[in-house]
């Protein structure tokens, strides 16, 4: 299975793409998509769903999970990061992924197994577990292969309990 894990932003969008292999997961590509600051936010939206149209068409990933929305500041940013999470899940949709979406607490607890665990714990996990000679830069693309291993791993507790429910 290839999973697409998205850190949502407006300014940078991190990525990451991995494989699933039985129980090995396997890093396919990881990155950011940038924007320009100063421009008109609908032009944003535009240039951050083209780019993820043209990745989900390149690396053709099985499954979409992204971080859901936290803050607790500035809700103007808050709503600008929800817009391009809007544009970004319906890239997923009309290519036909499966869309996961997992609080901070959860990729936390699923990669480092404490919800409340620090940003570089978290980032040393995802570089231990995909067997990455650095941790990705900028926190934004580590966070999303956090995420797409956080899917990973809630993936197969899925298939483990549907197995269980269907005896």
């Amino acid at each position: 299975m290839r999973i697409l894990g998205i850190d949502p932003g407006i300014a940078i969008v991190g990525f990451g793409f991995i494989d699933k292999l039985g129980s090995k997961l396997v890093p396919v590509q990881y990155g950011s998509i940038q924007t320009e600051a100063h421009t008109d936010p609908s032009i944003r939206l535009r240039e951050v769903y083209e780019a993820t149209q043209q990745l989900i068409d390149k690396y053709k990933p099985d499954a979409m999970a992204i971080e859901k929305l936290f803050f607790n500041r500035n809700v103007t940013t808050a709503f600008t990061v929800a817009q391009a999470r809007g544009v970004m899940i319906l890239a997923g949709v009309q290519a036909g992924l499966t869309i996961a979406e997992y609080t901070p607490l959860q990729v936390k607890q699923a990669v480092v197994g404490y919800g409340k665990a620090e940003k570089h714990q978290v980032q040393e996990m995802v570089k231990m577990f995909l067997k990455l000679s650095a941790v990705p830069k900028p926190d934004d693309v580590a966070d999303a292969l956090a995420v797409a291993v956080c899917h990973a791993h809630s993936s197969s507790m899925q298939t483990m309990i549907n197995k269980v429910v269907k005896r």
